[in-house]
This record gives C-alpha cells, sequence and structure tokens, in this order.
C-alpha cells in the first residue's frame, strides 16, 4: 500500500502507517496536475491519500487515479471530496471529527462567555489606559437558555461543556432519527433537550451553529432566517464560514435581531481554509464592518486548532485507517 501525504500532519499518523507495512510518500507540495501524473505513472501507485483542504477532490480528479482505495481527511468537513463519486466507485473516505471535539467545544465555549462577560474588550480598554468597570458589565450564562443546531461531535461537545454552568440547553438536528420537528428521542440525554425548530427559535437567547457546509447548509443563515428568531440572540459559528451570509448577519447586528456574534470562521475564507479571501468591494466592505464591531468576535479559523488536537486527529485517522483491514 502506497500513501501519499497531500498536506502536513502530525507525524503519529505516518509512524502508525509503516509501522503497519504501508509506504508514505511527501506530496504536500503536489499540484492536482503532478497528483494525476504520479496516478499515471503507477509507479509508486497512489492508493491511499491522506489530505486536509488543501486540494479539492473533485469527480475530475478522482476519476483520474483508478488506483486509489482510500482517502483520509485529517479533520471533519468532507466538502473538498466528492464522497458520493467515492462511495459508488468503492473509495472508503474517512474523516476525524473525534480527534478535535474536545477543542471545538472549548473554543466555543470560550468564545461564549467572552462575549458574555465582554472580556475581550475589557482587556483592551484597560490596556489602553481606561478603567471603565459599568461599560464592561457581562451577563451570566446560567441565566439564558442556548440552542445548538446540528448535534453531532462538535454539538455535542459544546453541549458536555455548557452542563457545568446551570444553563438551559437544546438542540435540534434534522438529520438525527427522532430528532426532527417533534422529537421522539427514547433517552433523555444528560446534557441536552432534542427540541423541535419551532420550539428552538421561540427559547433561544444563544444559537451555535454546528453543521457541515453542504448543498443545503450553504448560505443557510440568511436575513429571513436571522429575523425568523423570536428574540434577539447571540450566534456563534465555528463550522464553515459558508453557512452564514455575511451582509445578513451585519443588517441583523445593525437592527438588534444579532445582539454578538462569535465567529470561528469566515464566509470569503480562501478555499483552503488558511486565509481571508474577501475579493470585491461589497465583500471587503461587510468583512470590514464585521472587524468594527466590539459586538463581534472573530478568531482566524483554529476552534478546532490545539497541539492535542494535532495528535489526535493523526490519531483516529490510524485507527480507522487500520481497522479497514480487519473488516
Amino acid at each position: 500500500m502506497h500513501v501519499w501525504f497531500l498536506d502536513t500532519v502530525h507525524p503519529a499518523l505516518q509512524e502508525r502507517l509503516e509501522g503497519a507495512g504501508m509506504t508514505c510518500h511527501d506530496g504536500t507540495s503536489m499540484t492536482t496536475e503532478a497528483l494525476i501524473e504520479q496516478a499515471h505513472s503507477g509507479s509508486p501507485p497512489v492508493q491511499g491519500i491522506v489530505i486536509r483542504s488543501r486540494l479539492t477532490l473533485d469527480q475530475a480528479l478522482l476519476s483520474q487515479l483508478p488506483q486509489l482505495e482510500w482517502i483520509a481527511r485529517s479533520g471533519s468537513g468532507l466538502e473538498n471530496i466528492d464522497t458520493a463519486w467515492c462511495q459508488v466507485h468503492g473509495i472508503l473516505v474517512h474523516s476525524s471529527p473525534e480527534g478535535n471535539r474536545d477543542a471545538v467545544g472549548e473554543h466555543t465555549t470560550g468564545m461564549l462567555l467572552s462575549l458574555l462577560h465582554k472580556l475581550h474588550l475589557g482587556h483592551a480598554s484597560v490596556r489602553s489606559g481606561e478603567w471603565l468597570r459599568e461599560d464592561h458589565r457581562g451577563r451570566e450564562l446560567q441565566h439564558l437558555t442556548v440552542g445548538i443546531i446540528g448535534y453531532g461531535p462538535m454539538g455535542s461537545a459544546f453541549a458536555e461543556r455548557l452542563a457545568g454552568f446551570g444553563c438551559s440547553v437544546l438542540a435540534y438536528d434534522k438529520h438525527k432519527p427522532g430528532w426532527g420537528d417533534h422529537p421522539t428521542v427514547d433517552k433523555p440525554l444528560p446534557h441536552v433537550q432534542p427540541v423541535g425548530e419551532s420550539t428552538l427559535r421561540e427559547a433561544c437567547d444563544v444559537v451555535s451553529l454546528h453543521l457541515p457546509w453542504t448543498q443545503e447548509t450553504s448560505g443557510l443563515v440568511d436575513g429571513p432566517w436571522l429575523q425568523s428568531w423570536q428574540k434577539p440572540f447571540i450566534l456563534l459559528n465555528t463550522s464553515r464560514g459558508g453557512i452564514v451570509q455575511s451582509k445578513a448577519l451585519v443588517e441583523a447586528l445593525e437592527n438588534g435581531t444579532v445582539l454578538a456574534a462569535g465567529l470561528d470562521v469566515l464566509e470569503h475564507e480562501a478555499r483552503s481554509l488558511e486565509s481571508m479571501g474577501a475579493s470585491n468591494h461589497e465583500q471587503r466592505q461587510t468583512l470590514e464592518a464585521l472587524l468594527c464591531d466590539d459586538r463581534v468576535m472573530i478568531t482566524p479559523h483554529v476552534a478546532g486548532w490545539t497541539q492535542e488536537s494535532l495528535v489526535r486527529l493523526s490519531t483516529v485517522l490510524a485507527d480507522k485507517i487500520l481497522a479497514q483491514g480487519k473488516t
């Protein structure tokens, strides 16, 4: 088995694969064209791929890799892989949301606490020589209702962190059995109450998005979506930037529909997720409006980016890849 590493990941993955007898190759500088050329040469073949987000594995590329058996995506999102094509052609696709779920859960909680207690603003104010106590009076999380949209590894990790704060935690996930508009979950969950979408929209003071980026969710959070909530709320997005329409968010902040926002991701990030990608005047204006708003906290797509998750992402992938050979 010959495995090509198209992105840099923690060396634990390569060590585990080589320990199992696989041969690993450095493809971190390969272009799409170079990968196709390598596959056509057949020596060494492209049988396994490890990737993050640098390249897009679409049908046009995948169809040129006839010996490919599996793809390992370090992370959770699979938007850069044509998973439907892979399924039809028997190519296994592994991801590792278990590897950074704890990091995302902590980061989301940290953003929420900072927004509620104005920690980032208080720090900046004191550094500028001010001592404005009343301006930085906060709110207590225990008196609020937090709604989680998408209850996979990341959403559940956030709910676990909230358990000790005494707040009410609701969750809506239309793709979980029994979690539709009228939940019929047999066993109560320890950290969250499954609810229908209408209940969520009526009750929440905080709304946290934990959704994959798909055709269904792309641009989901638009003007009408934001206006449909029954009371002003804090919006958190640590999933994918393309789920939230930035211009609509700016307008919701201006009209008071959204009280504050914590964003680890932006709509106009580069496809590689390594930089901001606002490319035209309107996009740059919208981005500037978010950056200049004290009610908005933005971090550079690092919610799942910790020292610990760097290792776990690789060990989780190694477990899954090596397990496939035993089934």
